[in-house]
């Protein structure tokens, strides 16, 4: 919709409710660090294609530490962004005429990445209560299924998956012989002080799970492009092989600057996290009276998925909430075959004090 901002009504300054990256800078301890990697004699040198082993390390301790369970440094490989870490282990895992479930709405590069690899994507619609039902799943599940895919908290919903109902899909991965393929980009914004999940505390949890994870949103650093995959030695062994040839290895300053964040920045990110839970509040507060119709269906994170209540398609609304009322917001189209009648907001992108004018704007869409 890039074309129609500057058709943004005069008296309603753009609230732009669409990217879903932090709006601010990284934290201090980082970007000093990233200064002084780039005049090391070794600072633009390649690494190794699992990455920096300091790095490995010190996330390996950052797992033990929010999860328990067992994890090995061996577990952990370091990709080029969490897109990246998806792409190379549905490749690893499937062949061409495969299938990979996927849970709906999706998060659209997933299902991007498995239409490039000839992979097909098989679709659990969970519909309006966003919450995936393991007996759903059972029953896609064939032959040629070789892995279902969970994104907790989500992208676009910001539904946050209960660790029992995680732990009762890694019971159906083992039942049925497939893996259990946890994308969780968000995982700082699970509420509360408990674990996301016990699966690294499952004896076998090597066998059927894989937990992929971006450092984009933790350290405000998306364009730095670092991201992991926790899974199986030997399976990290062959996803080296795609990164070699993708990439051949995650950007050093990028890894130097999470080795910074980890280690020196954990305040800063316990504040920022702290400062994006406001905003949901703020945001499902003025929800809660489903302002214009719209009706806030899930939210965490950084999203809320909202439901629009017209008879027109999700793209026609969000083009006429950015034309008439100034709100750029993504069409739930872009995140499944069919149009769900929604709209992902990324209530994390706005200022929290200029939430509250989505309720004259959204009621006030004609």
């Amino acid at each position: 919709m890039a074309h129609l901002m500057d058709q943004v009504p005069a008296d309603k300054p753009l609230l732009d409710l669409s990217q879903g990256a932090p709006n601010f800078p990284t934290a201090p301890e980082i970007a000093a660090r990233v200064g002084e990697v780039a005049l090391e004699a070794d600072g633009g040198a390649y690494t190794q294609q699992l990455g920096l082993p300091k790095l490995r390390s010190a996330f390996c301790d950052d797992l033990k530490l929010a999860y328990g369970g067992d994890i090995q440094v061996g577990d952990i490989g370091i990709t080029a962004g969490c897109n990246q870490a998806f792409a190379v282990v549905a490749s690893a895992l499937a062949e061409p005429g495969d299938e990979i479930i996927l849970t709906l709405p999706y998060y659209f590069n997933h299902d991007m990445w498995l239409g490039l690899d000839g992979i097909k994507a098989v679709y659990l619609d969970p519909g309006p209560v966003v919450v995936p039902s393991v007996a759903d799943a059972r029953l896609l599940i064939t032959e040629k299924t070789r892995a279902l895919v969970l994104v907790t908290p989500g992208n676009p919903t910001g539904q946050t998956l209960s660790p029992e109902l995680l732990n009762d899909f890694a019971d159906l991965a083992i039942e049925s012989g497939i893996v259990l393929i946890v994308d969780e980009t968000y995982r700082s914004y699970v509420p509360g002080n408990e674990a996301p999940h016990q699966l690294f505390s499952r004896p076998e949890w090597r066998n059927n799970v894989i937990s992929l994870h971006s450092f984009s949103k933790d350290f405000a650093i998306p364009g730095y492009r670092v991201g992991a995959i926790v899974g199986q030695p030997e399976l990290l062994s062959e996803c080296a092989k795609l990164i070699d040839c993708i990439a051949i290895c995650p950007s050093r300053l990028g890894q130097e600057a999470v080795v910074a964040g980890l280690t020196q920045a954990t305040k800063w990110k316990t504040d920022k996290v702290a400062n994006i839970a406001a905003k949901q509040k703020k945001f499902e507060e003025v929800m809660s009276t489903k302002p214009g119709g719209f009706e806030l269906l899930a939210a965490g994170a950084f999203y809320g998925w909202v439901r629009h209540g017209r008879t027109e398609s999700s793209n026609s609304v969000a083009k006429r909430l950015l034309l008439e009322q100034g709100i750029l917001a993504i069409p739930g189209e872009h995140f499944g075959p069919v149009d769900p009648g929604c709209l992902r907001f990324s209530f994390a992108n706005a200022d929290v004090e200029r939430l509250d004018e989505l309720t004259d704007r959204l009621a006030g869409l004609s």
